[in-house]
């Protein structure tokens, strides 16, 4: 009999399968319905679609460019509905259901507070509006039978210079639902090293932050978060793939900065989809995720943006499982990886890895070894 441990998951076993995600920007998941109704609400009637099915092929359509600058246009118009107190925390609330019914028992989701200030709210009330509504959708997942813990992460945008402010800002509500920091945007001129005041200020505050680098830009991003910014962790990091040669014979030799981050177990929060529609990835079967898996860097799975690549955590494992043929306990290794490199504490994350994971792993590699039993008590009663 085929062992539990080579099971090759099927969809709706990866869909109950429990899934950390520390990767997701916030207005790049809201539901297609959601956005016509806050733009017919709020006057918005720049949409270029009225139907949310035709608007949710536009966003992917749009995104699914090659291009990370075409890629981060389409926020503009998620953006434009996010702008009043109700309609952030129907949205955070609507993030946290979602991802919920999709397995993901714990989320870390990002936005950017002073993308959210245009009808006249302030930095406090954009994050206390946010942090509302995900209690809120939490609330209900419960009563949906699900169980998700969200945390926040603030976002300051890399072009922009009020990163310090918005640092400050995630510090000060680092007890109230925000868990972390970011920059985020167009990494081409946009070094993180222009805002190493805001991160000076978050290690002086012993407080967690991660940074976009390695998805449009090379090796320098990558080395710059680490070295020069002291990221906890690298959004996407992809192109740390760039340090590592593979021979004709499948040796593999890492440069200094590979075996670095793979050393110091510097977690990368890959996100395969996003990467194929940015250009950072030429498709599933190619994607860094596999060789960083083999080579056991600290790689996580995650979404980004769940509206512009049309995915949800149970769809990108499905990708990686018909690319690379993972296991469940493959998933469970990616989903372990993720709650390690959460920026909750650690006895928290300890109970939710013992107490939440592993036991909802052991559920479905004993689930499908029953029905494997059963199969082979059946083909061997009608042999006989």
């Amino acid at each position: 009999m085929m062992s539990p441990t080579l099971h090759v998951p099927g969809p709706d076993q990866i869909r109950r399968a429990p899934k950390v995600l520390l990767h997701d920007h916030l207005d790049g998941g809201l539901r297609p319905g959601t956005i016509v109704e806050l733009a017919a609400a709020t006057g918005y009637d720049a949409l270029p679609e009225n139907e949310p099915d035709e608007l949710g092929i536009w966003f992917r359509e749009a995104a699914d460019s090659g291009s990370l600058e075409r890629y981060l246009e389409t926020f503009a118009h998620t953006c434009a509905v996010m702008q009043t107190r109700d309609a952030l925390v129907r949205v955070a609330a609507e993030c946290a259901e979602d991802l919920a019914a999709d397995g993901v028992v714990y989320a870390e989701v990002r936005y950017a507070p002073e993308q959210h200030l245009e009808a006249g709210l302030t930095l406090e009330e954009v994050v206390e509006a946010v942090n509302e509504g995900f209690r809120e959708g939490e609330r209900r997942a419960r009563q949906d039978g699900n169980r998700i813990r969200v945390g926040a992460l603030l976002t300051a945008m890399r072009h922009a210079a009020r990163s310090l402010e918005i640092a400050e800002l995630a510090n000060r509500y680092r007890d109230q639902g925000v868990v972390g920091f970011d920059i985020a945007g167009a990494e081409a001129g946009f070094p993180p090293t222009r805002h190493l005041d805001a991160f000076e200020y978050l290690k002086r505050e012993n407080n967690h932050f991660t940074i976009h680098a390695g998805e449009a830009f090379g090796l320098p991003s990558i080395w710059q978060a680490i070295q020069w910014c002291g990221a906890d962790r690298l959004g996407h990091g992809v192109r740390i793939i760039d340090d590592i040669e593979v021979a004709e014979d499948g040796s593999v030799k890492l440069g200094r900065l590979a075996s670095y981050v793979r050393d110091k177990r510097i977690p990368l929060e890959m996100c395969p989809t996003s990467n194929l529609q940015t250009g950072a990835a030429s498709s599933y079967a190619e994607h860094p995720i596999g060789l960083l898996r083999k080579l056991h860097f600290r790689a996580t799975v995650n979404t980004d943006n769940r509206l512009m690549s049309g995915t949800s955590m149970s769809q990108e494992f499905e990708k990686l499982t018909d690319a690379f043929g993972y296991t469940l306990d493959d998933m469970q290794w990616f989903t372990v990886n993720g709650m390690k490199s959460a920026f909750i504490p650690f006895d928290e994350r300890l109970a939710m890895i013992n107490d939440v994971i592993k036991p909802g792993y052991a559920e479905l590699k004993s689930e499908w070894l029953f029905e494997q039993t059963a199969a082979t008590s059946v083909s061997s009663s009608l042999a006989g």
